[in-house]
């Protein structure tokens, strides 16, 4: 079934990622269901845990269709997001051809099978029959060179092999792109992007969300977790938990048996949520009964 047929509406792709376990408000259901339709790459930004990675994953689950993850970082190159090619093997192919007493000409050993695809060549030759899901994660972390050959890539859905020559998609991939802005990005990316930002989810939201993706932990102990995080953003905390730090959570008491989240299921649990040292500790000054709701 094509994903036009999968995607006739912003509501129809909110109950789709909802029956995975995803739950999405109407903004980014919306960006969604523009960045397949139109089709157009789809820029997520937020703080770090609100549910920007997991949108693609559960996109590309819901679609039945790969998703292709790219992560960016410091550094970052052509090489590592598009192609290189595999040294060792044609170093063998030549010693094999030596040793036999032939020879091998450099078209022989610049041929597709000596081709390594990275994550945008692998999308933009994905045969189908629906277009990958390419996501391209925190590119606020890579450089602005990168940023610019992504830029080009995108607008034209081709990738050039100096060797090979100009391999065009067959089927365009849906491209979601997160950013946590650890900087900001250049406005030429920006222009060719469609645009979301992820806010931290409401009380409501944040329980139901819980609940979707804990099921098997009580109502209390998600309705508890989801107050406490709130509570904890409000700290001067060096990372301030989100939605991925909640669910976190709560597997973990869960884990424990817990049906409830009290003083002492928060001293047995608040690594699950804060990951720093002097987080926990300005936890801890406050009171772990605070931190509880006691």
């Amino acid at each position: 079934m094509p994903v036009g047929d999968i995607v006739t509406s912003p509501e129809e792709l909110t109950r789709g990622l909802a029956a995975e376990g995803y739950l999405a408000d109407e903004g980014l259901a919306t960006a969604l269901f523009c960045a397949i339709r139109l089709p157009q790459p789809l820029l997520l930004e937020g703080e770090a845990g609100v549910g920007k990675t997991q949108a693609a994953k559960t996109l590309a689950s819901m679609l039945d269709t790969p998703l292709i993850r790219l992560q960016c970082f410091e550094g970052i190159d052509a090489s590592e997001a598009l192609y290189e090619w595999n040294y060792p093997r044609q170093l063998l192919s030549i010693r094999n051809a030596e040793a036999q007493g032939t020879g091998m000409d450099e078209a022989s050993l610049f041929g597709r099978d000596y081709l390594i695809e990275r994550p945008l060549l692998q999308a933009i030759e994905h045969p189908g029959p629906r277009p990958a899901v390419l996501l391209i994660d925190e590119v606020d972390r890579a450089d602005e060179e990168f940023e610019a050959f992504l830029f080009e890539m995108l607008a034209e859905n081709t990738v050039t092999v100096p060797e090979i020559g100009t391999i065009e998609a067959k089927l365009a991939p849906i491209v979601v792109l997160t950013s946590n802005r650890t900087r900001d990005l250049h406005d030429a990316l920006k222009r060719r992007c469609l645009y979301h930002w992820i806010d931290y989810p409401d009380l409501d939201q944040a329980t139901a969300i819980v609940r979707a993706r804990v099921p098997m932990a009580s109502a209390d102990l998600a309705t508890g977790v989801a107050e406490a995080v709130q509570r904890l953003r409000g700290l001067d905390v060096q990372k301030p938990p989100g939605i991925a730090e909640a669910i976190d959570w709560v597997q973990a008491a869960a884990l424990l048996g817990l049906v409830s989240l009290d003083e002492s299921g928060v001293e047995r649990t608040l690594s699950s949520v804060l990951k720093y040292r002097e987080d926990q500790e300005l936890a801890r000054a406050e009171g772990l009964a605070w931190v509880a709701g006691q």
